[in-house]
C-alpha cells in the first residue's frame, strides 16, 4: 500500500539565517501595513514565496507493507496446573484461544510454555513473560493471554506491557486441599534430650462442611515404624521428640489423605536434625603406672566435650607398709558410688592395666558386666596383668570378654597390622594410608609387648606378634566391648620409629563404642548432590544383595551395589523428582530426603487471581474462569477497557514495514522565484493606481 504523503524541507541556507530573513520580511510587511499601502498583503505573499524557495520543500511518499498483530499466549505447564482437571482445562482454553485469534485475521499467535522453575523455584510466570516480551516487537503486541491457576512464585513484572493482559484461570470453584506446614524445626539437637518442633495442618479452598476439624498425622524417625496421632486443623502444634542416634536424623511426617482434597503431595514433610552429644562421660580406671596413662589422659582431656573421671589405684586396702593414710590420697576411693550407684551415668569405662587388688569385689565386676550388656561401653587395655592370676578376666567381667588370655606375654618387637577383616571394619579401614614414611618406606613403628589371646567370639581387626589378635571388638547384647592386648600405643604417640595413627585409631575406637553411625559395621546410607544420589552399603561380608529404592510416588526399582573399596559397596542414580526416598537391602533400611517433601508448587494449590490482578488491572485486561466459560475475542481501541461480560479484547497496532520512500520537489526553484516576482509586481501595480 502507499503511505500518506508528507512535506519535508531541505533548506538552501541554515535555519537560523532563514529565521532572520523571515523576521526582516515580517517587519517590512508590518511597516507597509502601518503606512497604509494597499499592496501590503501581496508583499507578504512575495516574501513568503522567497522564503519557501530558500526552504526547498519536497513531497515524500512511502510504499508500506502492513504487519500482523501479535497475540502472546503463556501456557502454564507447572505441576500445580496439572492437578485434577486443570490439564484438560488448559488444553481446551488453548485450543479455543487459538481458534478465536485465527478468526480475527491479521493476528499472529505466539505460544510460550511455562515448565516448573529450576531448583524448586516454582512458577516463574513473570520471568517467562519478560523473556518473551524481549523477543517480540512491542509495536505489534496486541494482547497477552495467560492460561494458569494463578499461583506465581517470582517477583512482579517490572517491564510495562503495551497491550491488555488477560488471565484465563483454571481450577474449579469447589477445589479444596489440606497441607502440612513445618513452622519451626531446629537444625541440631542434643542426643537424649527432648527437642520441640512446631507443625500446623491447614485447609485451603472450599472445605466440605462435613470435615470435623481434625486430621490423622503419621510420623516416624529414621524410617522406623510409623506412629499415629489425631491433631487439630488450623492450629499450631508442638511435638517433642528425643533423638538417640548421632549424626543426621530424618523425621518424616505424613497426613492421611482426606476425601476430595486436590493432592497429597503437600501432606508430608521431612525434617533433618543433626544429633550431637552434649557431654561424653568417661571413667578411666588405671592400675599400675605406665607410660600409656598419659596418652589416654591427654587424649580424653583434649576433647572439651568429654567429662573425665580418672582414678589410679596403687595400693590394696590390706597392704601395711607404714605409710600414713593421709599421705596416700586426698579422698577415699568412691568405689560403691562409681560402680554401683552412678555406673549407668557413664558413656564409656576404660580399664588401663588394672588388676584385681581386692578393692573392687566380684559384685562390682558383675555390675560392670551388667552395665555392658544393657548398652554400656567398655574398653580394656591389657598389660602383663591381663595374663596373670589377678586378671580381671578371672572375675565375673570375664563373661563378656571376646577372648581368653592364655597367660602368655609375648616380649618381642612387631609391627601392628590391619587384619583382613579389619580392612573392611570402619574402625581400622584406611589406617594404612596414615602410615608415616621411614627409611624402609611407609610403615608403622614397632611395639614390643603383647598379651596372647585365644578368641572365642567377636572380630579381630588388628594383629600383632605371630599374627595373634591385637585388637578385638565385640557386641555384647546391647553394649560394646573393645579389647586391646597391648599397653604400648604410647610408642606411636612418641613417634618411635616413625610412630603411627594412634590418635585416629583411639578416636575411632571411642566413637565406635559410642555407637556413631559413621563407624557402624553394617550400614545403608545415601548422600546427594543435586539430584544425583549415591547409595553406600558398608558391610563386613564379601558380597551384598541388591538395594531397593522406593521413590516418593511409590514406584520401586533396584540397584546393583559394586564394591569400590574394602567393605564399601556403592551405587548411584539420578532421582526423578524431589521428595523422600526409602532404601532397603536385606534387613537394613534407610531414608534420604531430596529437597522439600512438598515442592513449592504444592505449597498453595488453590487457583487464585490475586497474584496477577495488579498486572491485569494495569493493562485494562480481564480475568475469566475456564470452568465457567471461554471468552469471545474482540478488537478494541487503545486506552479502552479490554474486557467485558463474556469477552476479552485485543488492541490493533496497525504496524507496518516501509518498503520504498519517494521524494519530489513541491515546486522547482525557478517557479518559486517567478511566483515571488509576480506577487511583487502585483503589489507595485496596486499601489501605483
Amino acid at each position: 500500500m502507499t503511505g500518506w504523503e508528507n512535506i519535508i524541507f531541505a533548506p538552501r541556507l541554515d535555519w537560523p539565517i532563514l529565521a532572520i530573513i523571515a523576521v526582516f520580511a515580517a517587519l517590512m510587511v508590518a511597516l507597509a501595513l502601518w503606512q497604509g499601502l494597499r499592496g501590503w498583503w501581496l508583499r507578504g505573499l512575495a516574501a513568503f514565496a522567497l522564503l519557501a524557495a530558500l526552504a526547498n520543500p519536497s513531497l515524500q511518499s512511502q510504499d508500506r507493507e502492513g504487519l500482523s498483530d501479535i497475540a502472546l499466549v503463556v501456557v502454564d505447564e507447572t505441576a500445580s496446573n496439572r492437578i485434577g482437571a486443570r490439564s484438560d482445562q488448559t488444553e481446551a482454553a488453548l485450543a479455543h484461544i487459538e481458534g478465536e485469534l485465527d478468526a480475527l485475521g491479521n493476528v499472529e499467535t505466539r505460544i510460550v510454555t511455562l515448565p516448573d522453575g529450576p531448583g524448586n523455584a516454582g512458577t516463574e510466570l513473570n520471568t517467562a513473560l519478560a523473556e518473551a516480551l524481549a523477543d517480540l516487537p512491542r509495536d505489534r503486541l496486541a494482547g497477552v493471554f495467560a492460561i494458569s491457576d494463578g499461583q506465581v512464585h517470582d517477583a512482579p513484572l517490572q517491564t510495562p506491557i503495551p497491550a491488555p493482559f488477560h488471565l484465563l484461570k483454571t481450577g474449579e470453584s469447589d477445589d479444596w486441599d489440606r497441607r502440612l506446614i513445618i513452622r519451626n524445626a531446629p537444625a541440631y539437637a542434643i542426643l537424649g534430650e527432648p527437642v520441640t518442633l512446631t507443625l500446623r495442618v491447614e485447609d485451603q479452598g472450599a472445605v466440605p462442611p462435613d470435615e470435623d476439624g481434625f486430621a490423622t498425622l503419621n510420623y516416624a524417625i529414621n524410617g522406623g515404624e510409623m506412629m499415629q496421632a489425631r491433631v487439630p486443623v488450623g492450629e499450631d502444634m508442638e511435638i517433642s521428640v528425643t533423638l538417640d542416634q548421632g549424626g543426621m536424623n530424618v523425621l518424616q511426617f505424613e497426613l492421611d489423605e482426606a476425601e476430595g482434597e486436590l493432592t497429597t503431595r503437600n501432606n508430608a514433610a521431612i525434617v533433618q536434625i543433626n544429633g550431637v552429644r552434649d557431654r561424653l562421660s568417661v571413667l578411666l580406671v588405671s592400675g599400675e603406672p605406665n607410660a600409656g596413662q598419659r596418652t589416654w589422659r591427654n587424649l580424653l582431656k583434649s576433647d572439651p566435650a568429654v567429662d573425665l573421671v580418672h582414678f589410679t589405684i596403687l595400693r590394696p586396702p590390706d597392704r601395711h607398709d607404714g605409710v600414713p593414710v593421709n599421705e596416700l590420697s586426698l579422698i577415699a576411693f568412691p568405689t560403691r558410688e562409681l560402680f554401683v550407684e552412678k555406673i549407668d551415668e557413664f558413656d564409656l569405662i576404660i580399664f588401663d592395666r588394672y588388676r584385681r587388688r581386692g578393692i573392687l569385689p566380684n559384685s562390682y565386676f558383675a555390675n560392670i558386666a551388667r552395665y555392658v550388656e544393657e548398652g554400656g561401653a567398655l574398653l580394656v587395655v591389657g598389660g602383663p596383668e591381663l595374663a596373670s592370676a589377678d586378671s580381671i578376666w578371672r572375675s565375673p567381667l570375664g563373661d563378656v570378654f571376646p577372648a581368653r588370655p592364655t597367660a602368655r606375654v609375648i616380649e618381642e618387637g612387631y609391627h601392628p597390622a590391619i587384619s583382613e577383616l579389619g580392612a573392611r571394619h570402619p574402625v581400622t579401614a584406611g589406617l594404612e594410608a596414615l602410615a608415616p614414611l621411614t627409611e624402609d618406606g611407609p610403615g608403622w613403628g614397632r611395639w614390643f609387648r603383647q598379651i596372647d589371646l585365644e578368641p572365642e567370639r567377636g572380630q579381630t581387626v588388628m594383629t600383632g606378634a605371630e599374627d595373634r589378635p591385637l585388637l578385638m571388638l565385640d557386641r555384647v547384647e546391647e553394649g560394646r566391648l573393645a579389647l586391646l592386648a597391648s599397653d604400648q600405643t604410647w610408642l606411636w604417640d612418641r613417634g618411635y620409629e616413625g610412630g603411627g595413627p594412634q590418635l585416629e585409631l583411639l578416636r575411632r575406637l571411642a566413637h565406635w563404642m559410642m555407637g556413631e553411625p559413621d563407624l557402624e559395621e553394617e550400614t545403608l546410607t545415601a548422600s546427594a548432590e543435586g539430584n544425583r544420589v549415591t547409595v553406600l552399603r558398608r558391610s563386613l561380608q564379601d558380597e551384598v544383595g541388591e538395594a531397593t529404592v522406593e521413590a516418593p510416588d511409590g514406584e520401586s526399582f533396584t540397584l546393583d551395589l559394586t564394591e569400590d573399596a574394602p567393605g564399601e559397596f556403592r551405587a548411584r542414580f539420578d532421582a526423578p523428582e524431589i521428595g523422600l526416598y526409602r532404601l532397603r537391602e536385606g534387613d537394613l533400611e534407610s531414608v534420604i530426603a531430596l529437597g522439600p517433601q512438598a515442592p513449592r508448587e504444592f505449597e498453595e494449590t488453590i487457583a487464585t487471581s490475586d497474584k496477577l490482578r495488579p498486572l491485569v488491572d494495569a493493562t485494562r485486561g480481564g480475568i475469566m474462569r475456564v470452568e465457567e466459560e471461554l471468552p469471545e475475542l474482540r478488537l478494541v481501541r487503545e486506552g479502552r477497557a479490554a474486557a467485558g461480560r463474556g469477552w476479552l479484547g485485543l488492541t490493533p497496532r496497525e504496524a507496518y514495514l516501509t518498503q520504498d520512500v519517494r521524494t519530489a520537489a513541491l515546486l522547482p526553484g525557478w517557479a518559486w522565484l517567478l511566483l515571488a516576482a509576480s506577487l511583487a509586481l502585483g503589489a507595485w501595480l496596486r499601489e501605483g493606481r
